[in-house]
């Protein structure tokens, strides 16, 4: 009978060689492919159900119904005209670290588990403090992605504040409710992460937005005094360095000024925008941020990685030390003498088995160079930057909200629409008419993309985070948007 656990050098060559080819392969037809399959559930549910196999059988047979069946089912990230929420579409380097690291299958809860590896991390780390300007003496560690991150850093803001108290005794121990402010742009992850470590959703503040679509810095005030005054314990503000509906970034060092005389945490979601700091024509947009006191961030957005990998980095590690005690466990006793040999990710984060992240991060940055990362950055935001001037060219076309950084929002308007005067109702039928428009783009497979609300309007929205699109690619998508609207019958 043939081990197909342990296959042996021979085999592994193989299979190894087919899905490289099928890597190949995918890379240099991938323009070709509709952004989004024509399947259903059904359909796809009847492919792949079968009863649990008793006997193996070989790769090249599950090679071929991945191909045929999960890749052709797939929605295609890393088309050039993928332009749905902020989703990046991963690179050759980082797939082939990504197989490194698995067959290495290295685990780091701690130094001692893996110490080669944890080094590596401790070095990514180092490089993503240096690329967004941060202190170099903060510290942090790698997650899943930046809910996980936003999570942690809130847990660890309440640590700061209450001690072991409400860790151990339940929030109930808190006299006072903990309260958290974020712009009503801000991601929802921040809302999750309240409820999850019982501040509640109820206590999160959303912060009005100023003209520019950032957080207004004078509500963020009144709302702290209101809070105080009403007996309530302001903890902590959550900035965002790019927002993911329409890509704006928050005063970080006003709001910082803020969080400092207010004695509040400040936590900075830079899970989409933070990576634009290496950019020049970006970079001034982030003056402030080394002043917070956590920032997350997503390697798996703009430094074009395969999910997962998010950050979090903490400008003083000491203050988080015993947020993540994990108790007295025989397996988590530190018995290195050395600093460096006793440093365990658990006391940073909550996970205990932590996969090899970092081996993706530093062949990727190693491979390509801050400076190649830089401009493919500058690359997408100059798209976005040209659809916009494209669409203030146009008659039936409108942005809806200034270009952050890659992300644009933008409007068809059919003729009888084309007044700068629209009733309600008028504004109402508009909103159906471009959420039929967006699911027809969609159908049709060439471009794709998402739905905002901006000032209470129906938007499409895009993010241009693909180091594969160009101007061209802009211009084919506002065909496709107008394609969409005639075969709707909107002209």
């Amino acid at each position: 009978m043939i081990n197909n656990l342990d296959p042996g050098s021979a085999r592994i060559r193989d299979m190894g060689a087919a899905a490289v080819q099928w890597m190949a392969a995918h890379e240099d037809g991938l323009r070709d492919l509709p952004v989004a399959p024509q399947v259903s559930a059904a359909r796809l549910a009847e492919q792949l159900t079968e009863p649990l196999p008793r006997a193996g059988r070989d790769f090249a047979t599950l090679l071929a119904t991945f191909d045929e069946v999960i890749a052709a089912g797939s929605r295609h990230n890393g088309h050039p005209r993928f332009f749905g929420y902020v989703s990046a579409p991963g690179t050759a380097i980082a797939s082939i670290a990504d197989l490194l690291a698995s067959a290495l299958n290295a685990n780091l809860p701690a130094w001692r588990s893996a110490p080669a590896p944890t080094e590596l991390e401790h070095v990514t780390i180092d490089w993503i403090k240096q690329a967004i300007g941060l202190d170099p003496a903060a510290g942090g560690l790698l997650l899943s992605g930046g809910s996980m991150a936003n999570l942690c850093a809130l847990v660890a803001a309440r640590h700061r504040r209450c001690g072991d108290t409400v860790a151990q005794h339940g929030i109930t121990a808190q006299s006072r409710p903990l309260t958290v402010y974020v712009s009503a742009d801000a991601h929802h992850s921040i809302h999750k992460a309240a409820a999850l470590i019982g501040i509640g959703r109820a206590n999160v503040r959303q912060v009005a937005l100023d003209s520019l679509l950032r957080m207004d810095v004078a509500d963020l005030t009144r709302q702290i005094d209101a809070d105080r005054a009403a007996g309530a314990d302001p903890l902590c503000v959550v900035a965002t360095a790019g927002t993911v509906v329409t890509g704006a970034v928050d005063p970080l060092a006003a709001i910082a000024a803020i969080a400092r005389d207010q004695g509040m945490w400040m936590h900075v979601d830079a899970c989409y925008g933070g990576f634009a700091r290496l950019a020049p024509s970006a970079a001034p947009l982030f003056d402030g941020i080394e002043q917070a006191d956590s920032v997350a961030l997503d390697p798996h957005k703009w430094l074009y990685l395969p999910a997962d990998c998010g950050c979090l980095i903490y400008r003083d590690p000491g203050a988080v030390a015993g947020a993540f005690t994990l108790g007295t466990a025989d397996y988590v006793r530190i018995m290195q003498d050395d600093a460096a040999e006793a440093f365990a990710f658990w006391e940073y984060g909550p996970e205990l088995s932590r996969r090899f992240r970092a081996l993706k991060v530093w062949m990727t940055i190693a491979h390509v160079g801050a400076d190649g990362l830089a401009e493919a950055i500058d690359s997408n935001m100059d798209c976005a930057r040209y659809l916009a001037e494209l669409v203030d060219q146009s008659e039936d076309l409108e942005m809806v909200a200034p270009v952050g950084l890659s992300i644009f929002c933008l409007r068809y308007l059919p003729q009888a629409m084309r007044s700068k005067d629209l009733s309600t109702e008028q504004e109402l039928e508009l909103d159906r008419i471009n959420e039929q428009i967006m699911l027809q783009v969609q159908r049709d497979g060439s471009s794709y993309l998402s739905n905002a609300t901006v000032a209470g309007r129906f938007a499409l929205r895009g993010c241009v985070l693909n180091y594969r699109t160009t101007r061209k690619d802009m211009e084919v998508l506002l065909h496709d948007v107008r394609r969409a609207a005639a075969h709707l019958g909107y002209r």
